[in-house]
């Protein structure tokens, strides 16, 4: 299956911007702006998984699963554009808001 020519200019410009900085939480927060579009910007948006507060270890190994595995929805998609340093970000930030990880 194709990715649409938008998908990959939105993970390739997410990409050189995330390169553009050095691996802080900053980082995190800024990568995790793309889970908000779904997730809400507080990691636990309606109809959706929560995020926030989930144990960073156990996002960041559903993150690599997600990126690793057949496609077979919009988070495999997602997952495929980031290094394990920027998954680890990710998930390292998600863990940091209020919440407990609870769906």
């Amino acid at each position: 299956m194709r990715t649409p020519r938008f998908s990959r200019a939105v993970l390739a410009g997410a990409t050189l911007l995330v390169a553009a900085f050095p691996a802080t939480a900053e980082t995190g927060r800024l990568l995790a702006a793309q889970c908000a579009q779904c997730h809400g910007t507080n990691g636990a948006g309606p109809g959706f998984d929560s995020i926030a507060g989930k144990d960073p270890d156990a996002l960041f190994h559903d993150l690599v699963e997600m990126r690793n595995r057949p496609v077979e929805g919009i988070m495999d998609r997602q997952a495929r554009g980031y290094t394990d340093a920027q998954l680890r970000s990710i998930a390292d930030y998600l863990s940091t808001l209020p919440g407990n990880g609870d769906d």
